[in-house]
């Protein structure tokens, strides 16, 4: 993509050609700019819808505005991208919320990643193929109107996964990372219908250990065609490939991350901490634009998202059918073909302070990699919050905020500023569980599946470590 032309040029030309712009150009050239480090910047994205507040700022020429010319480029997979944020191929890149704690703590690859700016809440649903669907409806509840009563839960897929088993077939399903929400979201949803979702251990990092249902990576827009072709029988995924099972007529959507974890946080822009520390002007002005971006799209009860839905079906962005994109971007989301229900949070980009990056966001994905055994063995509750103090920056938001408040581009009243960095305890899950993001160990043992206190998995048990 080439960059736009500079803002600040454009309307000196106009106020040249005419004087009813002189107090327009006098109250811009009052703006302060940031001295920013690098201006020419390149990120990386993934194609799904969530990557939209990199689309908005660019087209809204929010990113000009802070005096940056940037360049968006979609990446093949999660790896590639962050290896070439890790490289310094990308000067940042719409992330999974896990990538920048799991480089951290050096799961898969280590390298210190910050983010300073969550992407978005929700997004994601679990969709399994037209067959498996046959056979969970008949123990699913309905409702009076004969549809099925929301949430799904994963005890409807139990004795199907039983009779896959029994069969001696293995239930296979996707997910697109490692250490992506789709990842932890699937398993929960799993585990709280009594299916093992599998563990991994210092030696076998499959995930399998112990599994009822084999989870795998394939990367997002191959979800469908990977379903279709019978290798898995669902997936969890970010939109609109949930959507474009249900347009392809090859799966039924079953749940919606909303309805797994209420609000969660989905995305989030990542940038090595060196990066961050060479170019700490570039890096404020970067989330500056984002805020903007994540703004215009929720701003006026989500006027704003057929224009969004347009310009994302563009092939340099997610390069979906429109329709697909608007069934969810617009504040719906269709189940089985023609079930379409209204579901007006399933892409929130800046109402709830959406964008702030909470600790206690980061301590929940933590405890599910200690969960699931990514952290093998125990750690104490201090480790969770260093870790999500090295990881996540809401200072860096809170002073981009503020510099749009100080411009007249935003109100105090949409920021946190009172918060500590921790949402407090938090209950709106399928399975009724408590978390509070202060007491990480308390909240693993409340778990009947899972990892707790001191257990390892060595070989294919389960043993209490003495690490």
């Amino acid at each position: 993509m080439t960059p736009h032309s500079p803002l600040r040029t454009v309307m000196a030309g106009l106020c040249a050609a005419a004087m009813s712009c002189v107090l327009a150009v006098s109250a811009h050239a009052e703006t302060e700019y940031l001295d920013v480090e690098k201006d020419e910047l390149t990120f990386g994205f993934i194609k799904l819808t969530d990557m939209a507040p990199l689309a908005i700022a660019y087209e809204k020429q929010y990113f000009e505005d802070e005096g940056l010319y940037v360049t968006l480029e979609p990446q093949a997979n999660w790896k590639v991208l962050l290896d070439r944020v890790i490289d310094g191929e990308l000067d940042g890149a719409h992330m999974l919320a896990g990538q920048p704690l799991g480089a951290t703590i050096g799961f898969g690859t280590q390298s210190h990643i910050i983010t300073a700016f969550s992407m978005d809440l929700n997004g994601n649903g679990i969709t399994v193929s037209n067959s498996v669907w046959e056979q969970m409806k008949k123990y699913v509840p309905k409702g009076e109107d004969g549809k099925p009563v929301h949430p799904i839960k994963a005890d409807y897929l139990k004795p199907v996964v039983e009779k896959y088993q029994a069969d001696g077939k293995p239930f296979k399903m996707g997910m697109v990372f490692p250490v992506s929400t789709h990842n932890y979201e699937l398993r929960y949803w799993l585990a709280a219908g009594g299916i093992h979702p599998g563990y991994y251990s210092r030696s076998d990092i499959t995930g399998q250990i112990q599994a009822d249902a084999l989870l795998s990576v394939t990367p997002p827009p191959q979800m469908p065609a990977t379903m279709e072709a019978g290798t898995i029988y669902g997936y969890c995924v970010g939109e609109p490939w949930n959507q474009q099972a249900v347009f392809k007529g090859i799966g039924v959507p079953v749940i919606t991350d909303y309805e797994i974890w209420k609000n969660n946080p989905e995305k989030v822009f990542g940038v090595s901490k060196a990066w961050a520390d060479e170019n700490p002007n570039t890096h404020l002005a970067v989330v500056k634009a984002l805020i903007r971006a994540a703004m215009w799209l929720d701003e006026n009860n989500n006027a704003n998202r057929q224009e969004a839905v347009e310009i994302l079906a563009r092939s340099e962005y997610v390069g979906a059918d429109a329709k697909v994109i608007a069934n969810s971007m617009t504040g719906t989301f269709e189940y089985e073909k023609g079930d379409k229900r209204s579901v007006p949070d399933f892409n929130v980009f800046f109402r709830y302070y959406a964008n702030y990056p909470y600790y206690s966001d980061a301590v929940w994905y933590l405890s599910q990699m200690r969960r699931w055994g990514q952290i093998p063995d125990g750690k104490p509750d201090g480790w969770y919050m260093e870790m999500a103090k090295k990881v996540y920056k809401p200072e860096t938001y809170l002073k981009a905020a503020k510099l749009l408040i100080a411009e007249g581009k935003a109100k105090p009243e949409d920021f946190p500023f009172d918060t500590d960095g921790f949402r407090p305890p938090q209950t709106e899950f399928i399975d009724g569980i408590t978390f509070d993001g202060r007491k990480p160990n308390e909240y693993l043992a409340q778990f009947p599946i899972g990892l707790k206190g001191k257990e390892e998995v060595e070989g294919a048990e389960v043993v209490n470590g003495a690490r």
